[in-house]
């Protein structure tokens, strides 16, 4: 794992936006994180945790407390960390909840967590996750270390670096099995448990097989011997003395005495071979009842047919009397239906003079009736038919002339509905009238009010340009003021860039001038060297040399000093070019700024939503403008065609009046003829009416006296006709012959009946004869057919029983053969797999750490423990060389107290005294030595391992001032090897020696009362 880049902005003690480049320190594998103490060097380490894992080492549950307390309410706060595992690169962005105002009105509102994880996919970031808990989920698959194991491999905080060193044997597994992968043999030793457990449940299961096999067997021994001929009842034991069944020899009753499976496994053997004894025997008895059975069924069946044909002769004998009984019933049939079919040929006649007579009885009641209405009607109740029709025709004559003043009084109501309905119109359309003219009164106001809203709206809507311009133009400012605020940050970097390289130069130039005044001693040493004494100096021209120049002893060669000099030109050249580009970004910033109008983003983000607003003002202005407009010339429109209607309508008026006049004198008119003919009657109508029923009444009287002569004629005729028939008939009237008649269905009964007692009768009879033949000389008196059923019945369940014991014997004697069969093969077969379940049991409780393993290690702490080995050797290579030889961690597999695991111990042994001692012991340097040899050494064993973890960046927060200045180097020099293989390696420290040993540093300058700020690859001097 390694780390790239981190953000941070309104985090810890930052307010604005600092960066970590991690990847400029990847040529010197090592730098400093330094600051004077509170300044936020360990909250740099708080960022990376955060962004990782959501919280920080440093303190639990303190997200709330994560956010700057330097920020200013509408500060935001967030921490971007760019890292690389792998073959992949991910970047998290991560926000903590926190309070900030409301964007709108007053008060503060929460911001809620964020988070995001992005990954860098062929040139650009992918999003992979949003939200603190799918990203939680999502960095669980990517990272596989959970917070604390970071804490102790790659991010070693203050008092957290030591807890691999001191951790019980249970933490550390916990650790290295993340690391190292070796769940799998956890997962092995679970499998051989399970195959542990197979196989001690096979052999329990093949015994209790076994044991199940025998356990039936000395069941159906039991149920055997309970079956003794003495315990049957004495038909059972007579049935087996007629069968011939010899007694067979009871089992040997089991003994008290527990026995083994063997000695189980002969004992029903034996009983199985006295069971096929007994079977053989109730075989023999089963055949002789069957044999019985069959004896006894067929005398019975002889027996009962004989009953049956007994029966059946006295049932016919029965019959044949009743039959002749009946002989008088059937001859009076006869007779009735001889004289039936007699009187069928009179039906006709008979009922022809009934229906006559019906009719004229009929057309009597209803001349009564007409005569009733006649006289209701107010006629003479003596008149005659001519007086009645003369009656008829005079009304109808005044019926005609009604008509015509009937059909006036109609028309007289629809000119009254007529005249009504004009009048109502009328008083509609004056109504009508009244309201338009009432509208109209209310418009001059109206047309008066939406003149003064227009011309209200029409101020405000001629603003819509300027307000679009300011929309414009508060966008262009903020995005200014961002261009700004990005230049500062570029203006920031610029000038860090240029006070580097300003440094670097004075430093080149530092360096050329000591080789020049090295190169000018020297040369005066070498003059000294030529001088001799008595002659003159070359330089001064002095005879006396008192104190000659000595030369050095490295003297600076022409190709160092070119060299140095290069080298000057160089750093003069770069601080050139980087102040060239300072200068350049302070102009863009400048410039950018007075684009801003000197304003920030977020007060011209205020600026720009006032502008908004007042567009939105000035639009909705705008469209009030139309609608109003749109209203105005509505209500105009509408006026107008208010006017026009009421023109219409008064048109209409006049109109109806001129109608209503002329309908009232078509009305008059009629009136007077109507009254005429009304008579004494309320109307025409009424008056018809009455002569429409006197008129009815007289032609019904009329045709009623015609009916009753003509159906009178007609009865006389039909009386006659049936009077000459009944002359020729046996009947002497037509009483005596309508008595004889009867329905076709009836006759159809009565034929019935008569052939059926004749058909009856013969049948009866034949029968009879052949059975009177067929049974001469047997009587009535027949053997008792009970008691043949009885001994059926007998013989029958004595050949039951000796089926069901023949077969339950025969069923026994081969469940019992089979029972011994398989418990052979099986308690045989039960040692092989005895065996194997040994052998399983055995290596699975050594791989899971249980007896025969005396030092409780399972597999995969064996494994762990080879590993931890390694991390001990790896970490012996340093703290042997830290501590001077006194101290060596070993691996201990000593067993662990309480069910602890064993296997992963540390000890320490201390050369001193040849002892080995807890780590617990050490003192605080002692301690922060051998942690971080452990560390050291842990990360070395991880990134060697293929499909491992790769540890490409370490941190160590404090615990060098600890050590003195000898141990110290030690430390550092162990701290530089650590670079090999491109390891990036952090230390946080406030100790001048470290400050002035590692070049490359983080410096975080902490205001005297304000934010802090983050310097990269310089160190700043503090200030007090």
């Amino acid at each position: 794992m390694r780390l790239h880049r981190l953000e941070l902005e309104g985090f810890g003690p930052f307010r604005e936006r600092q960066v970590v480049d991690f990847d400029a320190f990847a040529g010197d594998g090592i730098f400093l994180i330094a600051g004077r103490t509170g300044a936020g060097k360990s909250s740099i380490l708080d960022g990376v945790c955060f962004a990782l894992y959501g919280g920080v080492p440093r303190y639990d549950g303190g997200e709330k407390r994560l956010r700057s307390d330097h920020c200013d309410p509408e500060d935001r706060t967030e921490v971007v960390l760019d890292f690389a595992l792998g073959d992949a690169r991910w970047r998290l962005t991560r926000a903590p909840e926190y309070e900030r105002p409301k964007r709108r009105g007053g008060g503060f509102t929460t911001e809620g967590a964020r988070a995001q994880l992005d990954e860098f996919v062929e040139g650009e970031w992918v999003g992979r996750a949003s939200g603190p808990r799918e990203v939680g989920l999502a960095l669980d698959d990517v990272l596989g270390l959970t917070q604390q194991q970071f804490l102790q491999v790659i991010l070693l905080a203050q008092n957290r670096f030591a807890r691999f060193l001191l951790a019980r044997n249970d933490e550390r597994q916990a650790l290295l099995r993340t690391l190292f992968g070796t769940r799998t043999y956890e997962d092995y030793q679970d499998a051989l448990d399970a195959r542990r457990k197979a196989a001690e449940a096979a052999v329990a299961s093949e015994m209790s097989a076994v044991e199940l096999l025998l356990d039936e067997a000395e069941r159906l021994v039991a149920a055997g011997e309970a079956l003794d001929p003495a315990d049957e009842e004495p038909g059972d034991a007579e049935a087996s003395s007629r069968s011939g069944e010899e007694d067979v020899p009871a089992e040997p009753a089991p003994t008290s005495a527990p026995m083994g499976i063997t000695e189980r496994i002969d004992a029903v053997a034996r009983a199985a071979g006295l069971a096929r004894a007994r079977a053989d025997a109730l075989a023999a008895a089963r055949d002789a009842a069957e044999a019985a059975r069959a004896a006894v069924e067929g005398s019975h069946t002889a027996l009962l047919t004989l009953h049956e044909r007994v029966t059946k002769r006295g049932r016919a004998r029965a019959a044949v009397t009743a039959l002749e009984a009946d002989a008088s019933a059937v001859d009076a049939d006869r007779v009735a239906l001889r004289r039936a079919e007699d009187a069928e040929a009179l039906r006709a006649s008979l009922e022809a003079a009934d229906r006559a007579t019906a009719a004229l009885i009929a057309a009597q009641v209803a001349e009564q009736a007409a005569r009733a209405d006649w006289a209701a009607a107010g006629g003479d109740v003596d008149a005659g038919a001519d007086e009645l029709r003369s009656t008829a025709e005079e009304l109808t004559g005044d019926l005609a002339v009604w008509s015509v003043a009937a059909e006036r009084e109609r028309t007289l109501t629809e000119l009254d509905q007529r005249l009504s309905a004009l009048t109502a119109r009328a008083d509609g359309l004056v109504a009508a009238v009244s309201e338009l003219d009432e509208r109209r009164r209310a418009v001059p106001a109206r047309l008066e009010a939406l003149d003064a809203a227009l011309r209200d709206v029409t101020a405000v809507a001629g603003t819509l340009a300027s307000a679009r311009a300011r929309v414009a133009e508060t966008e262009a400012g903020r995005a200014a003021a961002e261009d700004a605020a990005r230049r500062a940050e570029e203006q920031r970097e610029a000038e860090s860039r240029h006070a580097a390289s300003s440094a670097a130069a004075a430093a080149a130039a530092s360096a050329v001038a000591d080789l020049l005044r090295r190169r000018l001693a020297d040369h005066a040493g070498e003059l000294a060297e030529e001088l001799v004494a008595g002659e003159a100096c070359a330089v001064c021209g002095s005879l006396e040399h008192p104190a000659p120049a000595v030369r050095t002893d490295e003297p600076v060669t022409d190709a160092e000093l070119t060299a140095a000099e290069s080298a000057k030109d160089a750093a003069t050249a770069a601080d050139r070019a980087a102040g060239d580009a300072a200068r350049a970004a302070r102009t863009a910033h400048a410039e950018a700024a007075a684009r801003a109008g000197g304003q920030s983003p977020e007060r011209w983000e205020e600026a720009a939503v006032a502008a908004l607003e007042a567009l939105a003002v000035a639009e909705r202005a705008e469209r009030d403008r139309d609608r109003l407009r749109t209203e105005r010339d509505a209500i105009v429109a509408l006026d107008a065609e208010a006017e026009a209607e009421r023109t219409g309508l008064a048109a209409e008026l006049a109109a109806a009046r001129e109608e209503i006049a002329a309908v009232g004198e078509q009305a008059a008119a009629a009136a007077s003829a109507v009254t005429e003919a009304r008579g004494s009657f309320e109307t025409v109508a009424e008056r018809m009416a009455a002569a429409e029923r006197h008129r009815r009444a007289a032609n019904q009287l009329i045709a009623a006296l015609e009916d009753v002569a003509a159906r009178g004629e007609a009865a006389r005729a039909a009386d006659a006709d049936r009077d000459a028939r009944l002359a020729d008939a046996v009947f002497a009237d037509a009483g005596e012959a309508s008595a004889a008649l009867r329905p076709a269905d009836e006759r159809a009964r009565l034929d019935e009946r008569i052939r059926s007692h004749e058909a009856s009768l013969a049948a009866q009879r034949a029968l009879l004869l052949d059975l009177e033949v067929e049974l001469s000389g047997v009587g009535e008196d027949l053997p008792d057919r009970a008691e043949s059923e009885r001994i059926l019945a007998e013989a029958r369940a004595a050949a039951r029983r000796a089926v069901d014991a023949a077969a339950h014997a025969e069923q026994t004697t081969t469940a019992l053969r089979s029972l011994v069969t398989r418990a052979r093969a099986a308690h045989e077969g039960i040692a092989d797999v005895a065996a194997e379940a040994a052998a399983v049991a055995r290596l699975a409780n050594t791989v899971a750490g249980r007896a025969p393993n005396t030092r409780r290690m399972t597999l995969e702490t064996f494994v762990l423990a080879a590993e931890l080995e390694e991390i001990v050797a790896a970490a012996n290579l340093r703290l042997e060389e830290m501590s001077a030889g006194r101290y060596r961690l070993q691996h201990s597999d000593a067993r662990a107290s309480r069910n602890g695991a064993s296997g992963l111990g540390i000890e320490v042994m201390d050369a001193y005294t040849g002892q080995a001692r807890p780590a617990q012991s050490l003192s605080g340097g002692e301690t922060f030595l051998a942690s971080l040899a452990l560390a050291l050494g842990l990360a070395e064993v991880v990134t060697s391992r293929a499909g491992g973890i790769r540890l490409d960046t370490l941190f160590i927060d404090e615990g060098f001032g600890s050590l003195d200045a000898e141990t110290l180097d030690i430390a550092m020099t162990t701290l530089d090897a650590l670079r090999q293989g491109g390891r990036i390696v952090g230390v946080i420290s406030h100790v001048e020696a470290m400050k002035e040993q590692l070049p490359a540093q983080l410096t975080v300058v902490a205001g005297s009362h304000g934010p802090s700020v983050i310097q990269q690859d310089a160190v700043v001097p503090q200030t007090a």
